[in-house]
C-alpha cells in the first residue's frame, strides 16, 4: 500500500502572488505528493481560476503533481476543457490529475451562466465521455442531447497514456459514473465511516462494467489543524461544516496534534482510501504557511 498525501486550499488566504508561491514551493521541496485548487466561480471570497492555477503550475513547479478538486464538468464545454488538461498534460510532461463532479444544483454558477441545473447529470456524463475520447482516439464523432461535434480533434495529446480521469459524489448516479469512466474517485466532505460503503459499491460496479480501476486509485479528502478545536477559526470551520451538511464535525475534521492527524489517515486507508487532499483549518498567510510546515514535518515523515 502507498499512501500518498496532497495539499488544497478551500479559500484563498494569500493577498500577493509572492505569497502563495511561497507556499507552493514549500510544498514542492517538502515531499507534498500533489497540490488541488477547488473549482469556484462565483465566490464571496478571492478564489483562483482552477485550470489557470494548473496551468501555472506547470511551469511553476518541477516535481509536484496538480489537480482541481473538482470541476465541474456541466458548467464547461467538455472540447474545451479536454483541451486545456491535454495541454497542461504536456507543458507539465505528465503531470495533471484532472478530478470532475458534476457540481452542486446550489452553486451561483448555474443562474450567472444561464445554464440550468436539471439535466447536469446528463451533461456531465456525455462530457466526460466526450473528454475521455479526445485524450484517446484520433477523431471524434458524438451525438448527445447535449453535445454534438463532427470530426474533432485535439493535438497534442496528453502525456499520460492514460490519462487520471478522477470523480467525485457519492450518490448512486456518482457511483455509476466513476465505474463507467473514472480511473479514480475522492471522497468529498465525507467520514471514513461514510467513505467505506461507497468505495465497495464503486468496486462492485466496476466489475459490473468489466472495467478496473487500481486500488490505490480511491482517496478522501478533510480539513486539518495542528491546535485545539476551541481556536477562533476551527470553531468557524465546525459551523460551516454542521450547517453545510448537519453532519457532526468530529467524524470528519483533524484537530489536535500529528497523532489525531494520523489517527484520522488510518481510518480512510482502513475505508480503503490510499490518496489523500489535506487541507488546513487557518487563518491568514502565515498561519496557513505554519500548518502546511507542521504537516510537512510531523505527518509527511511517516510515509
Amino acid at each position: 500500500m502507498t499512501v500518498n498525501v496532497g495539499m488544497g486550499l478551500a479559500d484563498m488566504p494569500f493577498g500577493h502572488p509572492d505569497e502563495f508561491w511561497r507556499w507552493v514551493d514549500m510544498c514542492e521541496h517538502g515531499g507534498v505528493d500533489s497540490i488541488w485548487q477547488t473549482d469556484r466561480l462565483i465566490s464571496d471570497d478571492p478564489m483562483l481560476e482552477c485550470m489557470s492555477v494548473m496551468a501555472a503550475l506547470a511551469g511553476g513547479t518541477k516535481r509536484l503533481k496538480f489537480g482541481m478538486n473538482v470541476v465541474s464538468v456541466a458548467l464547461r464545454d467538455p472540447l474545451l476543457l479536454a483541451k486545456q488538461c491535454a495541454t497542461v498534460d504536456f507543458l507539465s510532461n505528465g503531470r495533471i490529475l484532472p478530478a470532475f463532479g458534476v457540481g452542486s444544483n446550489f452553486s451561483p454558477e448555474w443562474k450567472a451562466t444561464n445554464l440550468p441545473t436539471k439535466g447536469r447529470g446528463l451533461r456531465t456524463d456525455e462530457g466526460l465521455e466526450i473528454i475521455s475520447r479526445l485524450w484517446a482516439e484520433e477523431s471524434v464523432n458524438f451525438q448527445g442531447k447535449y453535445f454534438q461535434y463532427e470530426n474533432v480533434r485535439i493535438n497534442p495529446k496528453p502525456v499520460q497514456k492514460l490519462l487520471p480521469l478522477w470523480l467525485g459524489g457519492a450518490s448512486e448516479a456518482a457511483i455509476r459514473r466513476t465505474a463507467k469512466y473514472g480511473t479514480g474517485w475522492i471522497a468529498g466532505l465525507n467520514s471514513p465511516k461514510e467513505t467505506a460503503p461507497v468505495i465497495a459499491a464503486i468496486k462492485k460496479a466496476v466489475k459490473e462494467e468489466g472495467r478496473h480501476i487500481d486500488d490505490d486509485h480511491y482517496g478522501a479528502g478533510f480539513f486539518y489543524r495542528f491546535g485545539s478545536w476551541d481556536d477562533d477559526v476551527c470553531k468557524a470551520k465546525i459551523d460551516g461544516y454542521a450547517r453545510l451538511t448537519g453532519k457532526d464535525p468530529r467524524n470528519y475534521l483533524a484537530v489536535g496534534d500529528a497523532g489525531d492527524i494520523l489517527k484520522r489517515i488510518r481510518q480512510f486507508v482502513k475505508a480503503g482510501a490510499e490518496k489523500f487532499v489535506l487541507l488546513p483549518i487557518a487563518a491568514g498567510v502565515e498561519d496557513t504557511l505554519d500548518q502546511t510546515r507542521f504537516l510537512i514535518n510531523e505527518v509527511l515523515s511517516e510515509f
